[in-house]
């Protein structure tokens, strides 16, 4: 692929090369400041707006390589999907991509599992593509002795998937990685959904969420993985999670106690 053009000012002779709002520009995803030229947006302005439209596009309708993260996680890994037959359908109905199709339940056998972790395409396979793994393996880095169930791989898929296949395994928590829909900043943003004994009709009032997860800016994957390992010890030692765990009381409450080895 060529590159991508760049579209940062680059001489003295661009009338934004010495704009005032530079500097705030600077701090900020926002498009602030653009100016006009005439009763129109200077054509730097529009031709940014457009490269990040058709990212943000690109990011939606772009398919899951699934088999690359197959190859990127140590097995066993579980390939499942939702109800949505196709992309076009699952924009369409997103009640069809929470939901596990009946197929693929037989995949999924019960255990004894502290946590389930769920890798799903979402609103853009961009981010689950860049961000998944590491953040992944920098929670389970931090958590050596969760008793994890197999890796479950979910396309077609939205948060709640997460309930079924956490109910299906019979695991005590699931943490979902699901690509966010894309704006026009940025379109490989991630995000983590975390639910306390999933179930299918859980409330979304009943997960936690870590969102904005990119290296362009946002949150690290190795900041990502500090939360989530808090959230999940804490989950597990107050058995729930959502309304009932703040991530801002991280500092005013005792850890909860160690892990099972």
């Amino acid at each position: 692929m060529p590159p991508e053009p760049d579209l940062t000012p680059q001489t003295v002779n661009d009338p934004r090369a010495n704009d005032p709002w530079a500097k705030l520009r600077a701090t900020t995803n926002a498009r602030i400041g653009l100016g006009r030229i005439g009763d129109a947006m200077p054509m730097h302005d529009v031709l940014a707006f457009q490269l990040a439209h058709a990212k943000a596009r690109d990011a939606v309708h772009a398919s899951l390589d699934v088999e690359a993260l197959r190859a990127a996680l140590d097995p066993p890994v579980i390939t499942v999907h939702s109800e949505a037959a196709s992309r076009e359908q699952y924009l369409r109905r997103p009640d069809l991509g929470r939901r596990l199709h009946p197929d693929c339940r037989p995949l999924l056998t019960p255990g004894d599992y502290d946590a389930v972790f769920v890798i799903a395409d979402g609103l853009s396979a961009t981010a689950v593509a860049a961000n998944a793994i590491p953040t992944l393996n920098a929670v389970r880095r931090r958590l050596p002795h969760l008793r994890i169930a197999p890796i479950v791989i979910a396309t077609q898929a939205r948060v709640a998937i997460g309930d079924d296949i956490g109910e299906a395994l019979n695991a005590r928590l699931c943490a979902i990685l699901i690509g966010e829909r894309p704006g026009l900043s940025v379109a490989e943003s991630l995000g983590i959904y975390l639910t306390y004994a999933p179930k299918r009709g859980c409330r979304d009032s009943a997960r936690n969420c870590i969102s904005n997860i990119h290296t362009k800016g946002g949150l690290s994957p190795d900041a990502a993985a500090d939360t989530l390992a808090w959230l999940i010890r804490e989950a597990l030692h107050r058995q729930v999670t959502g309304v009932g765990l703040k991530e801002e009381a991280q500092g005013a409450l005792p850890p909860g106690p160690p892990l099972r080895a």
